[in-house]
């Protein structure tokens, strides 16, 4: 749980977990929410205030959906064995219904119960390649390299790799990957890592990592619309996300549903690929489980089998490489935060072994681009024929995969 507590020293009491008891639970928490406030569509955003007899519309996000501040006390008919925010919730779920107003849930880089990379960063030799790589002739002139397919990738930034050569190019927010002492923070170097396998097996393709995720690598679902609807502007073919949450009732996440209502689908070609989760559950795990996304579970070392942390399910729609992948990091010293290894200290010379849903993401994404620059599909077209490719080999008791190299299969 100490992934848990390092959002929680972050957030403090602006954030609320869920079931209250969670610690006491061998399945850990929920979900993660925020302290006195609901997300609401537009359109019933009178109706909920008179329900609740008050509430404050607070500004930004994207049109569609609204992020109402609470009243100061909970209308004297509300359920009263729950939360302050509970209770809201509860009451409009008796008087509304379902889904009507939903908690503002967080979204992280690292799931409530295990962390998003499913391991901490492990050291490799100096000098190791990453794994998985292409080999040459997959990337010589008029291959599956990416060439013209733009990738965002939304995560906690971009650290320069010099010795990644697979990495020149790459642009990107900064991220703040040191703490005061020197040593690379929790989740740093995430999105490095991400844009490395991602240039791994689509080497051309232009790949901008941008800096959202930077409390605890987390961010509040309406942010992360607004962020989203703010990534369109750059035009990407492809938009990569390693973060996501399970959320109240399993129910769609408010503010990412109005984005791909309103915002996603309708712009023609573009492919949103998201992590599916590490909890090793069935239950969904937004946005990977949204129809129009392509949710990507990990597989083992072996290729073969489901990865033991991966999420699992209908709504993931493929499995690809997860688990020990190899490649670029931070130079520096690491602290361990997780047990059985909290406190170890592990030095990195700009590469690293990881694991998690996070990372079988981007090698997904890679495989669109590079099909994307040979057959001049858009990415919609070239992930739904990857994914019918993927149908055509699946593993049993673990469903649909891809592999490197299987841009063109």
């Amino acid at each position: 749980m100490a992934q848990l507590e390092l959002i929680l020293a972050a957030y403090g009491k602006e954030v609320e977990i869920f079931p209250e008891d969670w610690e006491k639970r061998p399945e850990g928490a929920d979900y993660l929410y925020r302290t006195g406030v609901v997300l609401v569509r537009d359109a019933d955003v009178q109706r909920v205030i008179e329900l609740f007899r008050g509430g404050q519309p607070a500004e930004g996000g994207i049109g569609g959906v609204t992020r109402l501040l609470l009243p100061g006390e909970v209308p004297p008919d509300a359920p009263e064995d729950r939360s302050y925010t509970q209770r809201f919730l509860r009451y409009a779920d008796l008087r509304l219904g379902r889904g009507v107003v939903t908690p503002e849930h967080l979204f992280y880089v690292c799931p409530s119960v295990s962390p998003c990379p499913a391991t901490e960063p492990e050291q490799v030799p100096p000098g190791s390649p990453p794994d998985p790589v292409l080999p040459t002739p997959f990337l010589s002139a008029g291959a599956a390299d990416g060439r013209g397919v733009k990738v965002v990738v939304l995560d906690v930034g971009w650290s320069d790799a010099p010795a990644a050569y697979w990495l020149g190019g790459v642009t990107g927010d900064p991220e703040n990957a040191f703490d005061g002492s020197g040593r690379i923070r929790p989740y740093a170097g995430h999105g490095t890592f991400i844009a490395g396998v991602l240039r791994a097996v689509a080497r051309n393709a232009e790949v901008v990592v941008k800096s959202y995720f930077t409390t605890a690598g987390a961010m509040w679902e309406f942010d992360l619309a607004q962020a989203l609807d703010e990534v369109l502007d750059l035009a990407p073919d492809i938009i990569s996300l390693s973060a996501g949450t399970r959320t109240r009732f399993n129910l769609p996440p408010l503010g990412l549903d109005v984005f791909v209502e309103t915002r996603l689908n309708r712009i023609n070609g573009l492919a949103l690929v998201a992590a599916a989760g590490n909890e090793s559950t069935r239950d969904y795990f937004w946005p990977a489980a949204f129809p129009e996304t392509v949710g990507v579970g990990a597989l083992a070392v072996n290729g073969r089998d489901r990865a033991s942390f991966s999420n699992f399910g209908g709504w993931v729609d493929v499995y690809a490489p997860g688990e020990d992948l190899v490649n670029a990091f931070l130079t520096g010293e690491y602290q361990c935060t997780e047990p059985p290894h909290t406190g170890e200290l592990r030095t990195f010379e700009g590469m690293a072994r990881w694991s998690g849903t996070s990372f079988a993401t981007p090698l997904v994404a890679g495989l669109i681009a590079g099909r994307m620059s040979v057959t001049g599909e858009s990415a919609k077209q070239a992930a739904d024929a990857l994914l019918a490719f993927a149908r055509t080999q699946p593993e049993p008791g673990t469903g649909p995969v891809l592999r490197a190299g299987d841009a063109l299969a």
